[in-house]
């Protein structure tokens, strides 16, 4: 695809931006509807927070996927295998493997002993006080950077998908997404969200899968022909290297294997993501839609393959670094190549459901953490009502909206690449070492735990700070120009993930705290064999 080619399908998809924007709605109002219906029987805090404990395994598993294929899984790894090659489709594979941690160590375990967040299982053992403020301060930060980069990835979509290129039109599309994502989590609760999850997985899923079929279609359903193409693409300046390992990472391999460990950790102690496993009635259906996701977002990640490499051969990898937002570009630039403005109005719409989808799952575990874990738990000492509770939740949930919507705006074409490797890189320092260690180790103690997530948040953020991705190079947060970066790598999981495990063992051995040996029992016999676990809500 020509230079030529390309600039006449952005004019277009911006002659048809009613047509996106018409698509876009179409999938608003109907969920919108869904989520209103949903709502009915929103009575009780487990209906608010975990929807009623009321969905299959099947149903959860499929909103897990929904809830983990953000915005950045479609379009910024079809983007970076399109430019990249082999380097960008070790993404797939590192968010892909982390599910393995996350079935085989903590998904069963988490539903049995938990209630509603994961300061619940971190706190059963431990005091409560500390350990929830600790774990509330990690959930919020990962949720929060988390939704910077996602509302920011809605106003860097703009000028593509809808033509929209100011910047007061992109922030008025970032607020856009802010109040819907308020409305679905106000209205309908967890139960709402995860119908809306399930509804754009299923979109998001089909979108690829027939985007796939077609590429393939293409070169006779033989992908060495797809392969074969993108490497003589005349745009393709790095010819058969595309294949082979080093052309991303070649230079820095520690820095490769930093990213992996904070992708491969993090998963597991995403707290948006442990929080699906409470909206099951049974360890059995925790497990049942962990499986379910694997192979949803598995099949995805194989999509992605073809579609990175079938975009480098179809549109070309200049095409698209210089296209309006660069890497993020390719899977529109293919479907506008393939299906035209129809299938780009689609692809569209589907990216920004998938931003919706995933704010309002990351809405609604940040204000169910503040609301049961630092409202009810520390400052009323566990004697607010569900319903109190449940009002503080909503109450707090137009304020993270409010925060989400003004630090997307301040974040507008900036780098915010690191936002996302900072919530990653955060979940596996400050979260996973807490979660194992009050899951497998029963001398784990109050300042353990304390030190280990305290101390995995601090050291993850002061070394992205002092890292290349804030200062000091080309693509850099704040520019060339300015530069105290004393940190070489871009992602400090090498460091803070060790050390956030050090921290924790360090905590307990030095304490001279006698946690409960009777609730450290407690606790293996309910996350062994579900017993005494929050019973299924029949409504």
């Amino acid at each position: 695809m020509s230079a030529a080619s390309w600039h006449a399908q952005a004019t277009s998809a911006e002659q048809n931006p009613v047509l996106n924007i018409a698509i876009f709605l179409a999938f608003v109002a109907v969920t919108m509807v869904i989520v209103i219906r949903a709502s009915r029987n929103n009575k009780s805090a487990a209906d608010f927070y975990a929807g009623g404990r009321s969905f299959s395994g099947r149903q959860n598993g499929i909103a897990i996927a929904g809830d983990y294929l953000s915005a950045a899984s479609f379009l910024g790894i079809v983007g970076a295998i399109a430019i990249n090659g082999y380097d960008g489709f070790l993404y797939s594979i590192g968010f892909l493997v982390a599910w393995l941690v996350a079935l085989l160590l903590v998904a069963e375990l988490m539903r049995n002993t938990a209630k509603f967040t994961m300061a619940d299982v971190l706190s059963f053992r431990l005091q409560q006080r500390p350990v929830r403020m600790a774990a509330a301060l990690t959930t919020l930060a990962v949720s929060f950077f988390y939704l910077l980069a996602q509302m920011a990835g809605a106003g860097g979509l703009v000028s593509l998908l809808l033509g929209v290129d100011d910047a007061l039109g992109q922030s008025l599309v970032i607020a856009i997404v802010g109040v819907v994502m308020i409305c679905y989590v106000l209205i309908g609760g967890m139960k709402g969200t995860t119908w809306v999850q399930i509804i754009k997985a299923v979109l998001l899923i089909a979108g690829a899968g027939a985007m796939t079929i077609w590429v393939l279609a293409l070169k006779g359903f033989d992908f060495s022909a797809v392969l074969d193409a993108a490497v003589n693409h005349p745009e393709n300046a790095n010819g058969a290297a595309i294949l082979a390992p080093g052309l991303q990472y070649g230079a820095n391999p520690i820095d490769f294997v930093s990213l992996a460990l904070a992708l491969v950790l993090g998963t597991a102690g995403l707290p948006h993501v442990l929080m699906r496993f409470y909206t099951v009635p049974t360890a059995r259906d925790a497990r049942k839609s962990v499986v379910w996701a694997i192979w949803l977002i598995g099949i995805f990640y194989l999509f992605t393959l073809v579609l990175g490499y079938g975009a480098g051969a179809l549109v070309g990898p200049e095409t698209i670094a210089t296209a309006p937002g660069g890497q993020n570009s390719a899977a529109p630039l293919l479907a506008a190549e393939l299906g035209g403005p129809l299938l780009l109005g689609f692809i569209s719409a589907v990216a920004f459901a998938t931003i919706l989808a995933v704010v309002a799952g990351l809405t609604i575990t940040a204000s169910a953490s503040f609301a049961h874990d630092i409202y009810n738990s520390v400052l009323k000492k566990g004697r607010a009502s569900a319903k109190q509770e449940v009002k503080v939740a909503r109450i707090t949930t137009l304020v993270i909206g409010a925060a989400a919507i003004l630090g997307g705006i301040g974040v507008q074409g900036q780098n915010v690449a690191f936002l996302v490797a900072l919530a990653f890189a955060v979940a596996a320092s400050a979260n996973l070492p807490t979660i194992l260690y009050s899951l497998f180790w029963s001398k784990f103690t109050t300042r353990g735990a304390v030190w280990s997530m305290v101390g995995g948040l601090l050291s993850a953020v002061v070394l992205i700070a002092l890292s290349p991705v804030v200062s000091g190079s080309e693509k850099a947060m704040l520019g060339p120009d300015i530069d105290f970066a004393i940190f070489p790598l871009q992602n400090p999981g090498i460091v803070s993930i060790p050390l956030g495990f050090l921290l924790g063992w360090l905590g307990s051995v030095t304490s001279s705290r006698q946690e409960s040996k009777r609730l450290a029992a407690e606790m293996e016999v309910r996350a062994l064999t579900g017993y005494g676990a929050e019973p299924p809500v029949q409504h």
